[in-house]
Formats: structure tokens, sequence, C-alpha cells
């Protein structure tokens, strides 16, 4: 669903914006992301996060996480609290600041999320700091690899930890029986 403003006043399905990203070039601007930009922060924790790659035989996903393996990854996030009008609930929804890609990334797409460090985690959440920390991520944090396209399967275990596992890339000039997929 992404981010859903405060000040929405229609039911939910009728909110056909994609807000699961909001872009830094332009997050101080655009309606649905400049008042939690201003007021209500957050920041996503993630172990790795997947892109996809356009090839000629479809979509090859990668698997993006932190280069030495250890630690989490901090995603600069926004986050705003809608109520429904008609019962009352309410409904906490969030999304994810990004950034154009570091040379990494861009092998691969041309966005990547802006992942904070650590010395920035205060002022982000406070609001102290501004479009100065939604810069592409430094060229050595983050490493890659390509993983099975199961992750693309709506039928896939969110909890399989093989989602995550190396797969040999597959060479587009071969027919799709012939890669190697686990």
């Amino acid at each position: 669903m992404g981010l859903v403003p405060f000040w929405w006043n229609k039911p939910l399905d009728e909110l056909r914006a994609a807000t699961f990203n909001a872009r830094a070039e332009t997050v101080m601007t655009t309606p649905f992301f400049r008042q939690p930009f201003e007021r209500s922060r957050c920041l996503i924790p993630v172990s790795g996060y997947y892109e996809w790659q356009d090839t000629p035989s479809g979509k090859q996903p990668w698997y993006f996480t932190r280069r030495n393996g250890v630690a989490s990854l901090a995603v600069a996030g926004l986050w705003d609290e809608w109520k429904n009008r008609e019962t009352g609930e309410l409904l906490n929804s969030c999304a994810m600041v990004t950034t154009e890609p570091n040379d990494l990334v861009a092998e691969v797409r041309d966005r990547m999320p802006v992942l904070l460090d650590e010395k920035d985690f205060k002022p982000w959440l406070n609001c102290d700091a501004g479009v100065e920390l939604l810069e592409p991520a430094p060229n050595d944090l983050l490493q890659k690899w390509p993983v099975s396209e199961r992750v693309n399967s709506s039928l896939a275990d969110d909890s399989d930890v093989t989602l995550v596992d190396c797969i040999e890339f597959p060479d587009p000039a071969l027919p799709l029986a012939g890669r190697l997929l686990f």
C-alpha cells in the first residue's frame, strides 16, 4: 500500500498513487510526502533488499546487503497515521526514501533506498537534518548477488531463507530450460 497521508479523505481502495517510495529529489514538495518529511520520519531496518534487472529473458532479481555481512541496514523512511472516517480505525503506514544509485546499484537499477549511517539516525528522526542526508550509499557499503526468480512468486514463503541464496547468473542467450535456477 505505501504511505497513506493523514489528510486522505477517500476510501483506501481509491488510493491509486504509488506511495511505497518517496523520491529524495521531490520529498519536500510532493503533497503525499511533504508533511511526513517535516514531522514524522522513521528508520526501516533491513538485512538487505531486492532489485530487479531487466534482461532479454525477463526480470532478474538481485539481493543487496551490507558488504561486511554483519550489521543490518537502515533505510530512511517517512510514516503517517490515517484514520478511516467510516470505521474510526487507525492505519500506520510508511514509505522509504529513494535516491540516485551508487555505482554498484546502477549496474542493476536506476534508484536505490537511502541508507543512513548510524551517526545520522538521531538527526534524521528528530527532523534536524534535511535532504543533505538523502544521498547514495558509499560504493563500498554494499554487495550484491543474483537470486532465484522465486522471490517474485506470491507462493514463496516469506520466512524461506533460501530466497537470498546466490544462484548462477543465468545466461540470457540460453533457453529457460538450460538455466541453472535453484
